[in-house]
């Protein structure tokens, strides 16, 4: 028999995760419909490898932009800073298809690491709004790429087969791609969840006047995630050009919208200092799995588009719900406590 103590510490357990619970149940939910409804084959071993593959780079892209949504920000960069990594690494790969696999990748999160540090300095250090900062770095990357590449396509033919093999190779029976967003996960949830830095992030999201009173360098912590945001998604470019072999001027347009509404899906808070990796994880597997869907059961693309962006819309709404009702339940539990006082 459990006694009160242990009910109680179930309750709030479940409480607690109440956003990862429903996300949990929702996806299951609508996997179990939409393999009945396609007679069988969503739940394939084909399919379902497909879906991992494809939601890799949203949930690697996804933890990024949480670090930086946590700390009170928001990254609209995120999709250009992809596209440029990616240009840069496919440049150098095909001017030099000698260069090790490894040194691509250095290259690429440089890249990215580059792009984040500028895109912090203008939103930490020059307090522009991260909304119009971010909208404007967006565009100035974008026309990076195309002075980089000239306005010309790096295509299958300039990559090696080396590298072309990271997005469909194997180890354990487990493609690289979802091995490499298993391991951005792993890196998420120990930075945010068991390192100092990460409990001030989430300690300046939820006040940076307060953050800054207990000693917090608060312009440093918010620079600092935009630069761990910019770092993944430079290593998400690199993994977007591998995957589809080619780099163009237009990779990863529109990402951004996705990876934010993975995030708010996954019960961030857009105004920051609260959310979870496990939370961002599910959320992108969510979206990932409406992309997967759609197009499975035989969706105009008119309306994929229709209702992917109701997806982002209703994630908003739900998540604005939810932060209201935490924050009003806080206040009845700080009331209650000065009234027992």
């Amino acid at each position: 028999m459990m006694g009160h103590t242990d009910k109680q510490k179930i309750r709030h357990f479940f409480s607690d995760h109440s956003q990862e619970a429903a996300l949990v149940l929702i996806i299951f939910v609508t996997g179990l419909l939409v393999q009945l409804r396609t007679g069988g084959s969503f739940l394939t071993a084909s399919n379902l490898n497909e879906l991992m593959r494809e939601a890799s780079m949203l949930i690697m892209v996804s933890i990024g932009m949480m670090i930086v949504i946590v700390s009170g920000g928001i990254d609209l960069s995120v999709g250009s800073v992809m596209g440029l990594s990616g240009m840069i690494a496919a440049l150098v790969l095909r001017d030099h298809r000698g260069m090790p696999i490894a040194a691509l990748f250095l290259i690429a999160m440089g890249v990215g690491l580059l792009c984040g540090t500028i895109t912090g300095f203008v939103v930490a250090k020059l307090r522009i709004f991260p909304l119009i900062g971010t909208l404007g770095t967006c565009d100035i990357l974008r026309g990076v790429i195309y002075l980089f590449s000239k306005g010309e396509w790096v295509s299958q033919t300039d990559m090696t087969e080396e590298f072309l093999a990271i997005s469909t190779g194997t180890f354990l029976g487990i493609n690289y791609m979802v091995w490499f967003a298993v391991i951005v996960v792993v890196f998420g949830f120990v930075f945010m969840g068991h390192t100092r830095f990460g409990r001030h992030i989430y300690a300046v999201g939820n006040s940076e006047a307060n953050a800054r009173i207990s000693g917090i360098h608060t312009e440093r912590t918010k620079w600092a995630a935009y630069m761990l945001s910019g770092m993944i998604a430079g290593l998400a470019g690199l993994l977007w050009v591998c995957k589809y072999a080619c780099a163009q001027g237009t990779t990863a347009t529109g990402f951004e919208l996705n990876v934010i509404a993975s995030v708010v899906l996954g019960g961030v808070s857009i105004t920051g200092g609260s959310g979870t990796v496990a939370g961002v994880v599910l959320g992108s597997l969510l979206f990932g799995m409406l992309s997967n869907i759609l197009p499975l059961i035989q969706v105009s693309s008119f309306w994929q588009r229709a209702i992917r962006g109701a997806v982002i819309l209703i994630s908003v709404i739900i998540n604005a719900l939810v932060s209201r009702r935490a924050a009003r339940k806080a206040l009845e539990r700080r009331e209650q406590n000065e009234t027992n006082e």
